[in-house]
């Protein structure tokens, strides 16, 4: 995972998604903005993490710990 961007499958591996599940929201024009190149699909890395940090659930626990 060395570089400015993340290939589909490492962007799964860093998410701990399944590839599949990646492949539909771009179908849907859903979650993180990408690039093609011919049918290669890359993620910059910094969008990816920002996009994966952005929408946490939180719990009864987390909120506890916000107080």
């Amino acid at each position: 995972m060395d570089g400015k961007f993340f290939t589909a499958s490492e962007a799964a591996t860093f998410a701990k998604a399944d590839e599949g599940h990646l492949a539909n929201l771009r179908s849907q024009k859903r979650g993180c903005r990408f690039f093609k190149l011919g049918r290669k699909v890359l993620y910059d890395k910094q969008d990816f993490e920002n996009w994966v940090r952005s929408s946490p659930v939180l719990t009864i626990d987390s909120l506890k710990a916000e107080r």
